[in-house]
């Protein structure tokens, strides 16, 4: 898991980038009649709207534990972050498809398509910086994994939304830029509604793709492999333990519940079995401080 600073930090700079830009884009599709801009713009506000609920998000899976959710709130950042997906799904890229079928049907020519272009690489030049910050945050949770399976593998809701965000962002705006570009070359209004339905589909994609991974953490995913198997080792590597026959754990925002089923060193006494298993639990609890409930069950077989 990432550490929360970090998370907050990328939302945080994710959301001032995207509402200063879709200010600046909302202004130039005015202007210019640019359906692609405006589609840019939609985007953009529906991005601020998306890191606002993820801040939301993280503050509700704060809250402590009482009778009715006796593990805690932590995962209701998963529905927030599948809300988020939606609102991208839909505010997003199907607004973006029906605008670029709307201007396909009914093409409209460019108005100071200088102005666009101009803001368009002021947007690039604002995501930019905000998948800059994104990627501070994600670097420290890599552990050396390609993006695609960092991706897949990570427990952070919040940061998978924010980089999937901002990758669709900055393709969504070199796709507007060469749209505008090539309508004012070629001064046919086409390629501007063109560039239009192309973000409409690009966010629709990044959508479904986040809702995937996101539905996985809200059905119930354990920690990590990496995490988990070091885990494992640490508990067979503690004097008190002979032999670690199961552990489950449960991701819970950023929190974790894990389970060990092992067998303990003889200890001559039913104390003697008590404190080692406490002493190997705050051990345990030291060497992964994301664990919030550990239940330990000492056994002599795996049934």
């Amino acid at each position: 898991m990432s550490a929360k600073p970090d998370s907050i930090k990328s939302i945080l700079y994710a959301f001032f980038a995207n509402l200063a830009i879709a200010i600046a884009k909302a202004g130039a599709a005015f202007w210019t009649g640019s359906g692609a801009m405006m589609a840019e713009a939609i985007h953009s506000l529906a991005d601020s709207c998306n890191q606002l609920l993820l801040l939301f998000g993280m503050k509700q899976s704060k809250r402590p534990a009482d009778v009715n959710y006796p593990l805690g709130y932590g995962k209701s950042i998963y529905f927030w972050s599948f809300l988020v997906a939606v609102i991208l799904f839909s505010l997003g890229g199907m607004f973006s498809l029906y605008e670029g079928v709307h201007k396909l049907s009914d093409p409209v020519p460019l108005k100071s398509p200088m102005i666009a272009i101009g803001v368009l690489i002021f947007a690039i030049i604002a995501e930019s910086i905000s998948l800059w910050g994104c990627m501070q945050a994600v670097d420290k949770e890599r552990h050396g994994r390609r993006l695609s399976k960092w991706f897949r593998e990570s427990r952070s809701s919040e940061l998978i939304v924010v980089f999937g965000e901002d990758i669709a962002a900055l393709l969504g705006l070199a796709i507007a830029l060469l749209a505008v570009l090539a309508s004012a070359i070629t001064g046919n209004p086409v390629y501007d509604a063109m560039g239009t339905v192309a973000i409409g589909a690009l966010l629709v994609v990044i959508a479904f793709l986040l809702a995937v991974e996101v539905k996985q953490l809200l059905i119930g995913q354990g920690v990590e492999k990496h995490i988990s198997d070091k885990m494992r080792i640490f508990l067979q590597e503690q004097p008190e333990v002979e032999h670690v026959y199961n552990l489950l754990s449960l991701q819970l925002g950023p929190d974790a519940m894990v389970a060990v089923k092992a067998r303990m060193q003889p200890t001559g006494s039913e104390t003697g079995l008590m404190n080692a298993i406490n002493h190997v639990e705050r051990e345990f609890r030291q060497a992964f401080p994301m664990v919030k409930w550990l239940f330990f069950e000492p056994d002599n077989g795996d049934e």
